[in-house]
């Protein structure tokens, strides 16, 4: 079923969600193994990659892609019209982990954060595990240069033939842990009320449409995450905030993103369905993320709630997924031992379905 929209002309409802692959090359530089992978995929009717980061302060992880240099640029470039050859679209998720990093990525460097509290947990670096840092708070010029670096991050990103971005403001990295309390201590116009906490959040993307426009722009949040940490002392009146104030701005797409964790364990602060509620609030075309398969994503857009489901490890495993459900056929689990790091192997090396199958 095809999915029209003011920003969007998509094949289908169906959305590859952004899942880091820690593939890259040297450099952070895509790759052809990267190519391979996205254009396997291209069926999906919007491809959204892997987060990437937008500088050098911005990298947490091992072997993930960049969008803040030329040899970066060059190599999306490859990927992009691969996917635009076998006729999908596609977006890149622009990348910022703030605390959620280690010194071993930044030359030596403290992570950068709104505030120095230090995350909880535990991160995985080029030398092993290692307890996280307590971070660096931001001082206004670093704000100001980290909100540069997203609109020259968006403006690299057409360059390399990406038809939108999707600013990554979930996942409890640094645009979340700007707006949450628990994170965010600042006393300055960055911190403390609601509207102050909202500021980066506004800022990245005024910055952004300034560059590319608000049509080839999405957002990604997760109102109920609160890993490592990032809790809010009122999400729901945050996140309602947040939410109806990006009506204003008209972008290609909001990305929401349901519980991580089972409903049981989230407090009772938070939104246990976080799609179906914001879907009263939000004017504009939501996707929807969070563990759906055929029949719970069919229900969520005929239901009204949603107009595009995002999935990810069906994706991983199963690079044809439109096709596989568009007949029905059997979806191949995913190998958890392969989703970070390495090669072809759980990356490149799973069969499309064998048509010679269908009666």
């Amino acid at each position: 079923m095809k999915f029209e929209s003011e920003h969007l002309n998509l094949s289908n409802r169906i959305v590859m969600a952004p899942m880091t692959r820690s593939r890259a090359g040297k450099g952070f530089v895509p790759n052809d193994l990267n190519r391979i992978y996205y254009e396997q995929r291209s069926g999906a009717g919007l491809i959204i990659t892997e987060g990437s980061q937008i500088s050098e302060d911005a990298i947490g992880y091992r072997n993930t892609p960049g969008i803040y240099n030329r040899e970066q640029v060059e190599g999306w470039k490859y990927i992009t019209d691969a996917v635009h050859k076998n006729g999908g679209k596609i977006f890149i998720q622009l990348w910022h982990v703030g605390r959620i990093s280690h010194p071993d990525f930044l030359n030596g460097k403290l992570p950068l954060a709104p505030s120095a509290v230090k995350p909880e947990g535990r991160i995985r670096t080029y030398d092993g595990v290692k307890d996280m840092v307590t971070p660096k708070e931001m001082t206004k010029n670093e704000i100001e240069k980290t909100i540069e670096d997203y609109a020259k991050a968006a403006k690299n990103s057409i360059l390399a033939n990406f038809d939108g971005v999707e600013i990554h403001a979930a996942n409890c990295y640094l645009l979340q842990q700007f707006l949450c309390d628990a994170a965010n201590r600042r006393l300055d116009e960055y911190g403390g009320s609601l509207d102050n906490r909202c500021r980066m959040i506004f800022n990245v993307i005024e910055s952004i449409i300034s560059e590319i426009g608000n049509q080839r722009v999405g957002i990604k949040l997760s109102p109920s995450n609160f890993n490592f940490g990032t809790f809010d002392e009122n999400p729901i009146q945050t996140y309602n905030y947040l939410i109806q104030s990006l009506n204003r701005y008209n972008l290609a797409y909001l990305h929401l993103q349901e519980p991580l964790i089972s409903i049981e364990k989230i407090p009772d602060r938070y939104l246990k369905k976080v799609t179906e509620h914001y879907r009263k609030i939000y004017k504009g075309t939501i996707i929807t993320n969070g563990n759906y398969d055929y029949n719970s994503a069919n229900k969520a857009i005929s239901d009204g709630i949603a107009d595009l489901v995002s999935f990810g490890r069906l994706f991983i495993s199963n690079p044809d997924l439109p096709f596989r459900f568009e007949i029905g056929a059997e979806l191949a689990h995913p190998d958890n031992e392969t989703f970070y790091d390495g090669e072809e192997k759980g990356y490149i090396d799973y069969p499309t379905y064998d048509k010679s199958l269908i009666p």
